[in-house]
């Protein structure tokens, strides 16, 4: 069993090893795993619909405080802006620690929504999927 707040997201630099910055400034996140469906139905199912699973997607949805000071927030905030990728890493517990696992992506900022309620700090809900890359979506899993 592991608790939300012992799990990671991290900022990752592509390289030979790669580089994880943890991203401190994040409140509750969510990784959203799905896969589309084929129907493979045959007479054979004796009246069951049979399916399987096609494409994956994934999305990560989390909520940060607005902080401009903030290098990751100003990273994910320009990517969002200049519509670049930017490497995340959706883990478990800290990227070096054996056993650790999560998905590891070059994902889009679809979403950077700024929340302003009134007696809570300014906060702004973020969305990331997959995108176009040299580096296809992987489980990462530390040995």
């Amino acid at each position: 069993m592991k608790l939300g707040m012992k799990a990671k997201l991290y900022r990752v630099t592509r390289g030979n090893p790669n580089i994880f910055t943890e991203v401190g400034n994040v409140r509750d996140l969510t990784l959203n795993l799905e896969a589309g469906e084929a129907d493979v139905t045959t007479r054979s199912n004796q009246g069951w619909r049979a399916t399987v699973a096609t494409l994956r997607e994934a999305s990560i949805e989390w909520e940060m405080v607005w902080d401009a000071a903030d290098q990751n927030f100003t990273a994910i905030k320009n990517a969002y802006f200049n519509n670049t990728p930017v490497t995340l890493a959706v883990l478990d517990g800290p990227h070096d620690q054996t056993g650790t696992q999560g998905l590891l992506a070059d994902c889009s900022i679809s979403k950077f929504s700024r929340n302003e309620p009134l007696e809570e700090a300014i906060t702004v809900s973020v969305t990331a999927k997959p995108t176009y890359s040299a580096n296809p979506p992987e489980w990462y899993v530390k040995q």
